[in-house]
């Protein structure tokens, strides 16, 4: 019985140290999210101008009075490969003909290198490019996959950060509520 007991409460010792070392570490990694974070819910989103993949100039700005999600993703970066993957169905088609516009825009790599995954995973969606990270830098320092819902006022209105069923249904919720 003894044996029983000091198994018992090692499991619970146990399940408990996990909880609260699990919990110091979520709110580390939401604190060093934020920290990378240069834009708020409520400010108006930095304008920029994105050379898309097929070669069109895309400004920010000129998108005013529709719902824009800017989605910074990379193709090497497991989480954003399966949010994309989502994408098509559950966003772009979802919201087709409303006043919305999905804006991925691949962080930090070469055209040559999107190219070869939109290829692969046979996407034919608009990308954006942005090699130099230039426009990332205006929202954020650090992680993806990361996005940024735009408001029809060209305010913030949704920000999250990496990739999960909760998280995108979430998202999902908030491109409903800002059209």
């Amino acid at each position: 019985m003894s044996t029983f007991f000091s198994r018992k409460a090692y499991m619970l010792l146990l399940a408990l140290f996990t909880l609260f070392v699990g919990v110091d570490c979520a709110s580390a990694q939401d604190d060093e999210i934020a920290k990378t974070t240069l834009v708020k819910v409520g400010d108006v989103a930095p304008d920029f101008t994105v050379t898309m993949f097929d070669g069109e100039q895309l400004t920010l700005s000129k998108l005013k009075g529709k719902v824009v999600l800017v989605n910074f993703w990379a193709t090497w970066c497991p989480p954003c490969r399966e949010e994309l993957t989502h994408v098509e169905k559950e966003i772009i088609e979802a919201f087709e003909g409303k006043d919305f516009v999905f804006l991925p825009i691949s962080r930090g790599e070469k055209r040559e290198t999107v190219e070869k995954f939109r290829k692969k995973m046979g996407y034919s969606f608009p990308m954006g490019l942005d090699p130099d990270q230039s426009i990332f830098n205006k929202f954020a320092s650090n992680y993806i996959p990361r996005n940024f819902l735009i408001g029809k006022d060209g305010r913030i209105a949704y920000i999250s950060v990496g990739f999960d069923e909760a998280e995108f249904q979430a998202l999902i919720a908030e491109i409903k509520k800002a059209l």
